[in-house]
């Protein structure tokens, strides 16, 4: 069983370390797609990860689409404050990807446009923008995993 957890030009490396490291810890996929606004050898970017990476499967890309392509039988969820559902009305299933953009602009709107049956939504207060990427990646990847009985997981 694996989620995939899919960065659309992630631009701070702590956040990308972070999820990484939550990859490792539950056996997530980490995609990532460029540009990326970090080096991947970025020190913030290792230190956040900790000594996990050797235990990610990591994999990069040129584009979206790319992912796509890759992975044509791949459910994908969109995560967006613009979206009507909250996560927690799906019903997620192995190998389902959760796509989620730059911190600074989300996801671009002619994603969100192709695939509006599939953007999810953390609810929050009017206080914020948005929740901490690497937060809304965990919260979003341990339902899905909650909902498949965490399985493989002790």
């Amino acid at each position: 069983m694996a989620f995939h957890i899919v960065l659309v030009e992630p631009e701070i490396p702590a956040n990308t370390g972070n999820i990484s490291r939550t990859c490792a810890a539950t056996g997530a996929w980490l995609h990532l797609v460029r540009p990326l606004g970090f080096d991947t050898d970025d020190k913030t970017l290792k230190r956040a990860g900790l000594d996990y990476w050797h235990s990610v499967h990591i994999e990069y890309h040129d584009s979206f689409q790319e992912v796509k392509d890759k992975y044509k039988s791949g459910r994908f969820f969109f995560a967006t404050t613009k979206a009507q559902k909250l996560y927690t009305e799906f019903t997620f299933q192995d190998n389902d990807f959760f796509v989620f953009g730059k911190e600074t602009k989300g996801l671009p709107p002619e994603m969100l446009a192709e695939h509006p049956e599939h953007l999810i939504k953390l609810p929050m207060t009017e206080a914020v923008r948005s929740l901490n990427l690497s937060n809304s990646a965990a919260i979003v990847l341990f339902e899905a995993l909650r909902q498949t009985g965490f399985e493989g997981l002790s």
